[in-house]
């Protein structure tokens, strides 16, 4: 058990037994300073509250601190406990023992939420080219998932295919009905077929604006998708599987991959939307509109919700589940697909392999033909909660599906289940421009260029990536004439990752995200090549002692003796080198907490802050590990700087960051 873990239950004990109060959790804070302590609980302030409601007399915070803190008296790992301003309990680690487990490798996380996660992120339209606001989507999605996975947690990672949706459906008009293409024609297409679509979906807007009647090809394109057989629904399905494999070459470069890429069209094909609509009406969970702007729509009943003419909100077309013409919305398609993640339909797909990742990893697509069905494929599914990553925007439509999920089964695995909500990423003028933008005079007035796919508006993911290994490329060159070619560029490759992910995960999720591309590659500052600098900078100390002919192994410190170890890292030297030690051994408590929240730019703002503290410890002309003269000395300045750089190492591989050897 982890020593915060243990002292927070024994604090528990301890006010049970002395006090007869059940206290379901015991905050704990990490002082400002190291004199202050390494750990403070503030739970005496709690306690004296519910002393006074249940026996109404006064207590002293600090002395039912005092009374508490005998029982961590024989706690192993603490060295002395002290009770400090108005009744916080501070806590001082062992220095020399938790350095020695620090060494040894970080505590392991355990499984915070248990049984079968489904994660699914990405869900990018399959009718053009991904953007940068789809990529904030897929590495907020991916990390999670990264982080749920070194929690040794059971995850599912599903990438939603709307293949039968308007966006694909305006694709297929572009083509047919403004190109008068056929589906050999399309198929003969041997530009980037993603980009291609990019410009051409753009153009169908115009084409609906010259004559607002064609908008009625959309629906026919539609209902000729959900019938699922045609000479339409063939075009639509070699579109949409075409850009699904461009999908999916952007998202491999920024290292992303997915278990199972569950297809909108198996949804309607194998009955399971039309399972799930009767198992919603018995329920009474929607209800047919006879009147109103909504007459002839299947809506969701909900609380906040009542259906009829004088009860029309902004958000009346996200609680429609089927229209008036018969087509099912987004949230009806998206309910049942939720009720058969947590195994509340007693029904399953067909399922093929769709592509062979180069780490062995198979990604798995749903299919309508059973005669394409393979036995060997993953059990898919039946999960024990899901979670959603989808834009702030998607919120409402988000709110009502689990609304329909919760009415067939309000059980714990819907209860548990999220969406994780993100807002949208913009872009800076300069990084417009840079990318080679057209900007009007208003978007050139102000500080931001908003995307929109349908205006053809934004940056396409290959494009970005493409600009920052560029940029990367010319600072390894520079800096390291001496690698060949292909380690430049591989180098340059994980330096553009670095600086694109990390400027995704560096903000919370609920943060707007202004992309720019000086100061996301900048080597300087908060960014993810700043982070790598670290490492590096770690790794040229122990090339340049393997030269020197000096020991590099970490584990020399176990040969110095424990009063010794105490000693340096006593006085105010002593407690700057502890402070780096305790920083970096709390990556397992951020992963926890980044897991909690699902938020990871817990992660993200530590391993700056590390990287930050290293940097000072690097730059101390009184550790200058190469010249250091005592031995002992010496050996902790390596064990430390080894500590750092591993969990360093651990930390970007989290956040899908893979650090040079050098810079």
């Amino acid at each position: 058990m982890p020593i915060q873990d243990t002292i927070k239950s024994r604090i528990t004990a301890a006010i049970k037994t002395l006090f007869g109060i059940e206290f379901a959790e015991v905050a704990a804070e990490v002082p400002p300073r190291t004199e202050l302590g390494d750990l403070a609980f503030p739970f005496a302030f709690e306690l004296a509250k519910q002393l006074k409601a249940t026996t109404d007399q006064k207590q002293n915070p600090r002395e039912l601190a005092s009374r508490v803190a005998a029982a961590l008296a024989d706690v192993p790992g603490i060295s002395r406990v002290e009770v400090a301003g108005a009744g916080y309990l501070n806590v001082f680690f062992d220095r020399a023992p938790y350095l020695l487990a620090a060494l040894a490798g970080p505590e392991r996380v355990q499984p915070v939420l248990g049984g079968k996660l489904i994660v699914e992120h990405t869900a990018v339209n399959p009718n053009k080219a991904a953007h940068i606001g789809h990529l904030r989507n897929a590495v907020l999605g991916d990390t999670i998932v990264r982080l749920l996975k070194s929690a040794s947690e059971q995850v599912e990672i599903q990438n939603y295919i709307d293949n039968t949706g308007v966006q694909v459906a305006d694709v297929v008009v572009g083509f047919k009905y403004m190109e008068g293409k056929s589906l050999d024609e399309v198929r003969a297409i041997q530009d980037k077929f993603d980009y291609y679509c990019w410009d051409l979906y753009a153009r169908v807007a115009g084409f609906y604006e010259e004559d607002k009647p064609r908008l009625e090809l959309r629906s026919t394109v539609l209902h000729e998708l959900e019938k699922g057989t045609g000479e339409i629904s063939e075009m639509a399905d070699y579109i949409a599987t075409r850009i699904l494999n461009c999908h999916l070459d952007t998202m491999l470069r920024l290292g992303i991959q997915y278990d199972l890429l569950p297809r909108e069209s198996e949804i309607l094909h194998q009955h399971i939307w039309q399972y799930a609509f009767e198992v919603l009406k018995q329920r009474g969970a929607i209800v047919y509109a006879t009147e109103g702007r909504l007459a002839g729509c299947w809506v969701m009943r909900a609380e906040d919700q009542v259906v009829g003419p004088d009860h029309e909100t902004e958000h009346e077309a996200d609680k429609v589940i089927v229209r008036s013409n018969g087509t099912v919305t987004y949230t009806g398609k998206d309910i049942a697909f939720h009720l058969w993640k947590l195994g509340q339909l007693d029904l399953d797909f067909f399922y093929k392999p769709f592509r062979h990742y180069p780490d062995g990893q198979v990604a798995w697509v749903t299919t309508s033909d059973q005669a394409q069905n393979d036995a060997s494929h993953p059990r898919f599914g039946k999960a024990s909660a899901y979670f959603n990553v989808i834009d702030i925007g998607q919120s409402y439509p988000q709110h009502y599906v689990k609304l329909g999920v919760m009415a067939v089964d309000n059980d714990r695995r819907a209860q548990r289940s999220a969406h994780v909500a993100y807002e949208r990423v913009v872009l800076s003028a300069a990084a417009a421009a840079a990318l080679g933008q057209e900007l009007s005079e208003q978007d050139r007035a102000q500080a931001t260029v908003a995307m929109s796919g349908r205006k053809g508006l934004g940056v396409k993911i290959d494009d970005m990536v493409d600009q920052l290994e560029a940029g990367a490329l010319v600072e390894v060159s520079t800096r390291h004439p001496e690698l060949d070619g292909g380690e430049q560029r591989a180098n340059a490759h994980k330096i553009a990752v670095a600086a694109l992910r990390y400027f995704l995960l560096k903000y919370t999720r609920t943060s707007v995200i202004s992309f720019d591309f000086k100061e996301a590659l900048a080597f300087e500052g908060e960014t993810g090549p700043y982070i790598q600098y670290s490492i590096a900078r770690a790794n040229s100390i122990f090339r340049k002692m393997r030269d020197a002919g000096l020991s590099v192994s970490p584990s020399d410190i176990e040969t110095v003796p424990r009063d010794r170890i105490i000693e340096l890292l006593s006085g105010k030297e002593g407690d700057q080198l502890w402070a780096l030690v305790y920083l970096a051994n709390r990556l397992p408590d951020m992963v926890r907490v980044a897991i909690s929240n699902l938020e990871p730019a817990v992660v993200a703002k530590w391993a700056f802050q590390t990287a930050q503290a290293f940097a000072g410890f690097y730059n101390d002309p009184g550790n200058n590990i190469l010249h250091e003269a005592d031995p002992p000395r010496r050996a902790l300045l390596v064990a430390i700087a080894a500590i750092v750089r591993h969990r360093l190492i651990e930390a970007l591989a989290l956040l899908g960051i893979e650090a040079p050897d050098q810079m």
